[in-house]
């Protein structure tokens, strides 16, 4: 799918986290010689013509070139989905962390292709709902605010509302053969491990 096709789709990045538990910025963590946040936004640049970056951080982020969004709801994810598709002025949004190690163009592309009819499309694996690396329309915006406003910040709350894709591992496994794409790093330890099985 071109980006000719892609008019309708806002790529978002969430660049707020804090990373406590890693103890230094997540986003720039060297990996494969490139910071995670390079990586997710290689992809995103290969596939949406408008892309914006949510979070407190604006000089932080200054040298990439492109808007970055303080929370309208400060303090949560889903409060950063919000302000992403608040300000996306296209039809819909594709949601990336800033922080994937193996973030996957092929499932990107794949979740982007089922949007049609739908207001969100989310993959799901056995661990559960993959909601940051997912698909919304504006439709969902009035949901996720009623959340936000009575203080429940779980990203998925809203799906029963609106017209939802679930996106089963069975129908990504031959885009994630090795079934990285969600995979998350919170720790040093984890990033070291990570790091080790890469170079063995």
């Amino acid at each position: 799918m071109g980006l000719d096709n892609r008019r309708d789709i806002t790529g978002v990045i969430l660049v707020g986290g804090k990373s406590r538990r890693m103890g230094k910025d997540k986003a720039f963590l060297e990996f494969s010689g490139k910071p995670l946040f390079e990586r997710v936004l290689e992809i995103n640049r290969e596939s949406f013509h408008r892309i914006l970056l949510v979070g407190d951080r604006r000089e932080r982020f200054a040298g990439y070139g492109l808007p970055v969004l303080e929370d309208i709801f400060p303090g949560s994810a889903l409060g950063g989905l919000y302000t992403g598709l608040y300000h996306a002025q296209t039809e819909y949004v594709f949601i990336s962390p800033c922080d994937l190690p193996f973030p996957n163009k092929g499932v990107l592309d794949h979740i982007c292709s089922l949007r049609k009819g739908f207001d969100a499309v989310v993959p799901t694996t056995r661990h559960g709902f993959e909601p940051l690396f997912a698909l919304y329309a504006i439709k969902c915006l009035e949901p996720m605010r009623e959340l936000l406003e009575s203080g429940n910040y779980c990203v998925y709350d809203f799906y029963p509302q609106v017209r939802t894709r679930y996106v089963p591992s069975e129908e990504l496994a031959e885009l994630d053969k090795e079934g990285k794409s969600f995979l998350n790093i919170n720790t040093p330890e984890e990033f070291a491990r990570l790091e080790k099985r890469l170079s063995s």
